[in-house]
C-alpha cells in the first residue's frame, strides 16, 4: 500500500501546556459576568462558609455555560471544563454541580427568575442602544414596530427509564412534555415547565403559569404592545378567555392562536361565496402559490368567517380567519367528507386583531392576508424549540423531578447565555447572530487557543488563519465596551 504522505514524520506528544480548549468560554463567562448574572446568581443562591466551600452562584453560571458549549448532563460539564483549565484553574467537580441543583428548589427558584427578570431588563436597555436597537419581527415585509411577540408551544423530551414524572405522550412516545414561551424579538426562551409525559395540550391551568412566568421576565414599557402566538394544540375556552383577560390599561395584548375545526365549522365555510376567497401571501409578502403539476396557477386562499359562523359564547371581538390548501399526499388518510368532497383542506385562526385598526403602526395588518402569514410565522418557534433543545432541554439527567426541574432551570440559564452573547457580540454577524447552536459552536464556541503572559497581561491566541477568527475578536471587543453592571 502507498502512504497518502500527510503522517511523514509525524510524532504525537502530551508536552505542551497553555492550551484552551473551547475558548468561546471567555465571550459567554464574560457576558455573565458583565450583565450582572454572575454577582445576582450568588446572592439568590444559598450561602456556606468553610474552607472547601464554592460559590454556588458561580457553580450554576460555570454550569450554563458549559451547557450552551454541549455539554448534556452533570459528568460532561465537569469534564468539559478541563479544556479551559488555564483560564478558571478550580473546576467545579461534578458533586458540587448536583449539590448546586439540590439547592434550587422552589423558593430558591423563584429567586433565581426574578435575578433572571433583573438581568434582561438591563440586557434589553443594552439592544436599545446598540447600532440598529432592538430588533422587531418583519411578517408579510411589514415591521411590527413597538410589538413584542411571544410564543408559546408544547414539546416532547422522550426518556428510556421511568422518570419521575414521565409517561406515555400523545404522540405514543414515553418521557415529559414542558410547555415554554419564546420571544419572537430577540429569540430568547423566557419560560420553561416541565410537565409530565402525560399532560393535556391544551391544559388551562399551564398555559396560564407559562404566561403569568413568561410576562415577570418580559421588562416591557408602560403602555407596551404585546402579541401572543399559540398553535391549535392549546385551542380552549379556558385558554381563549384568559388571553382576552391579559389586556389592562397599561399594556395592550392581541392574541392569534389555532382554532379545532369541526362540522359547525365546515358548514359555516360551505356557506362563503367562491369571490370572498382572496390570496395567500409567503412570509416576503408575495402570492403564495401552489405547486400544480399541471401547470395551472393556483393559490392558497384565505377568507373571513367571522360573520359567518356562530361565535356566541366566546370572548368578545374574536374573528375567525379560514385558510384553504390543495391537501397533499401526505394529509389524504387525514381528510374529513367535507374536505374530500371540496378538494380543500381547511384551517381556521382565531384573533383578537380588529379589521380596522388592525396592529397598531402596522398598515394592513387587520385584513385576512396578514392575519394568516402572522400565524403561519409563528412557525419559526419550531426552530426555537430544537435550538433549546439542544441547549440542555434534549435530555433530562436525573430521576428526581426537582433536579430535572433545577437541570431545566439551568438550561434556559444557557439559553439566555446563548442568546445575549448573538444579541449584544455578534449583530455585526448575522449569519453567525442567526445560525444553529451546532454550527456557532463549530465556528467559534469550540476554537482552540494558546494562553500566553507578559508584562502582567495575559493573551488568548488565536489561529488567524481561521476564517472566524475577526468575528471572535470583534466579539470579544463588543464585549469588554458593555458597561460594567455588577
Amino acid at each position: 500500500m502507498k502512504g497518502s504522505g500527510w503522517d511523514r514524520r509525524l510524532v504525537v506528544r502530551a508536552d505542551d501546556r497553555n492550551l484552551v480548549g473551547h475558548a468561546g468560554i471567555v465571550l459567554l463567562r464574560k457576558v455573565a459576568d458583565r450583565v450582572g448574572l454572575t454577582i445576582a446568581l450568588t446572592r439568590a443562591l444559598p450561602q456556606g462558609v468553610g474552607p472547601g466551600w464554592r460559590d454556588r452562584g458561580m457553580a450554576l453560571v460555570q454550569l450554563a455555560c458549559a451547557i450552551a458549549l454541549g455539554a448534556r448532563n452533570v459528568l460532561e460539564a465537569e469534564q468539559l471544563q478541563h479544556h479551559w483549565r488555564m483560564l478558571f484553574p478550580h473546576p467545579v467537580s461534578d458533586s458540587t454541580l448536583w449539590r448546586t441543583l439540590e439547592t434550587i428548589d422552589g423558593p430558591v427558584a423563584v429567586r433565581v427568575e426574578r435575578v433572571r427578570a433583573a438581568i434582561r431588563r438591563v440586557v434589553w436597555t443594552l439592544l436599545a442602544l446598540r447600532p440598529g436597537g432592538f430588533p422587531w419581527i418583519t411578517v408579510c415585509g411589514r415591521d411590527l414596530l413597538g410589538w413584542y411577540v411571544l410564543d408559546l408551544d408544547a414539546t416532547i423530551v422522550a426518556c428510556t427509564s421511568k422518570k419521575e414524572g414521565a409517561g406515555g405522550t400523545f404522540k405514543g412516545t414515553f418521557g415529559h412534555m414542558p410547555l415554554g414561551a419564546w420571544v419572537a424579538n430577540t429569540r430568547e426562551c423566557v419560560a420553561m415547565l416541565l410537565r409530565p409525559g402525560n399532560a393535556a395540550p391544551n391544559d388551562v391551568a399551564d398555559h396560564r403559569s407559562v404566561l403569568a412566568a413568561a410576562l415577570r421576565q418580559l421588562p416591557l414599557p408602560l403602555w407596551s404592545k404585546l402579541l401572543i402566538r399559540i398553535d391549535g394544540a392549546a385551542f380552549s375556552h379556558g385558554v381563549l378567555e384568559h388571553l382576552q383577560s391579559l389586556t389592562t390599561s397599561r399594556r395592550r395584548v392581541r392574541w392569534v392562536t389555532g382554532w379545532a375545526v369541526n362540522d359547525t365549522d365546515e358548514a359555516a365555510i360551505a356557506l362563503l361565496p367562491e369571490h370572498v376567497w382572496t390570496a395567500a401571501l409567503r412570509q416576503d409578502g408575495e402570492v403564495h402559490e401552489i405547486n400544480n403539476p399541471d401547470g395551472e396557477r393556483l393559490f392558497y386562499q384565505v377568507a373571513e368567517l367571522t360573520g359567518v359562523r356562530d361565535l356566541a359564547g366566546w370572548p368578545a371581538g374574536m374573528r375567525l380567519i379560514v385558510r384553504r390548501v390543495k391537501p397533499s399526499r401526505r394529509d389524504a388518510k387525514q381528510l374529513t367528507a367535507f374536505e374530500k368532497r371540496t378538494g380543500w383542506r381547511y384551517q381556521i385562526v382565531a384573533t383578537n386583531i380588529p379589521a380596522h385598526q388592525g396592529l397598531s403602526g402596522v398598515p394592513g395588518s387587520g385584513q385576512v392576508w396578514f392575519l394568516d402569514a402572522l400565524y403561519r410565522d409563528h412557525a419559526e418557534v419550531e426552530d426555537r424549540v430544537k435550538a433549546t433543545k439542544r441547549i440542555g432541554l434534549g435530555l433530562l439527567p436525573s430521576k428526581s423531578w426537582q433536579l430535572n426541574a433545577a437541570w431545566v432551570l439551568a438550561s434556559t440559564l444557557a439559553a439566555d447565555l446563548d442568546a445575549w452573547t448573538r444579541l449584544l457580540l455578534l449583530h455585526d454577524e448575522p449569519g453567525l447572530a442567526k445560525s444553529e447552536p451546532e454550527t456557532i459552536r463549530r465556528k467559534l464556541y469550540h476554537l482552540p487557543a494558546r494562553l500566553t503572559s507578559h508584562a502582567r497581561r495575559r493573551t488568548l491566541h488565536l489561529d488567524q488563519t481561521w476564517p472566524w477568527a475577526s468575528a471572535f475578536t470583534t466579539a470579544w471587543h463588543h464585549v469588554m465596551k458593555l458597561p460594567d453592571v455588577t
